[in-house]
């Protein structure tokens, strides 16, 4: 979803509770609904220039909704008190206090997020989603992360997966409407090559059921973003259900790219105002610490921008 939700888009709650607790906080990933309400930004946060390039009706009414698929640790999740947080969370809002309003998070369907914003539902999505070609044909995004995929497998890696080629011809899972069933696909004739044939990839609603599927045997390996997969392996069972595969040809996760906020072509104004946020978010060193609390600062990009997937 690392869409890569990415390339995008999963364990704050199984740290302390298990997978049974986070499967039943899907069930509040419902439609576009408001996840929780989100603090007013402090006056003193306020970055003059992105405020100002905020159009007038998001400054009047105070918010912008943000779509995004809840749960997918560490970009959106609940914590053990069933309060919002997260990568995706935290840095809207900073954003937010940068732009003098909050940034409410509404819960949506990853399948169904684009055509949501479309529809006026939502503002801007904030769901771990993937900068790619095929995409910014639809939305624009404020590129916030650079990172690729990374193959995560149950503890001691019984399967012995030690390359994505060693996933060929077997079962594999990944999350719906994410690209990494395309870049997957992409590994079909070199898979064939092998005499394996390709992978057998079984796309599913979420990823915490992807994450079920290889715990109950019906996937050797979900294919997630670097930055889901090395959350889930660090704290799901105690850091003791998962382990990522460690591929010293490619340390950043393979294929990476770009993931960032979608906002829809027309609202090229917002889009602005929300790079200007960003930028004084880096600037002021609070980029660097949301990036730090969740353990992706390998994943940061190296200057905000818009469209950088292209």
């Amino acid at each position: 979803m690392i869409s890569t939700k990415h390339t995008g888009p999963s364990w704050l709650i199984l740290a302390s509770v298990g997978i049974a607790a986070a499967l039943v906080l899907t069930g509040c990933s419902g439609g576009g609904t408001a996840a929780a309400p989100d603090a007013a930004p402090a006056a003193g946060d306020i970055d003059k220039a992105a405020a100002a390039a905020l159009p007038e009706k998001y400054t009047k009414a105070g918010v912008i909704k943000v779509a995004s698929d809840i749960p997918f640790p560490p970009m959106e999740m609940f914590d053990e008190n069933q309060k919002l947080t997260g990568f995706d969370y935290d840095l809207a809002q900073a954003l937010g206090g940068k732009l003098g309003v909050r940034m409410e998070f509404m819960t949506q369907a990853f399948d169904s997020i684009i055509p949501s914003l479309q529809s006026g539902k939502h503002d801007v999505i904030m769901s771990g989603m993937n900068d790619t070609a095929e995409r910014q044909q639809t939305i624009d995004f404020v590129d916030y992360l650079h990172a690729g995929f990374s193959i995560l497998v149950p503890a001691g890696n019984p399967e012995k997966i030690t390359t994505v080629l060693d996933l060929c011809g077997r079962d594999v899972a990944v999350q719906k409407a994410t690209v990494q069933a395309e870049i997957l696909h992409g590994y079909d004739d070199e898979c064939t090559a092998t005499g394996a044939g390709p992978m057998k990839i079984a796309e599913l609603p979420l990823e915490t059921d992807v994450q079920t599927a290889v715990r109950s045997g019906k996937a050797i390996a979900d294919v997630v973003d670097s930055a889901v997969a090395a959350y889930a392996a660090q704290t799901a069972g105690d850091g003791e259900m998962f382990e990522v595969v460690r591929d010293p040809s490619n340390p950043a996760g393979y294929d990476p790219v770009y993931t960032g906020i979608g906002v829809l072509k027309k609202d090229s104004e917002l889009s602005r105002a929300l790079l200007l946020a960003l930028e004084a978010v880096i600037a002021d060193g609070s980029y660097e610490e949301i990036l730090a609390k969740y353990s992706m600062t390998d994943y940061a990009v190296d200057a905000a921008g818009i469209n950088l997937g292209s």
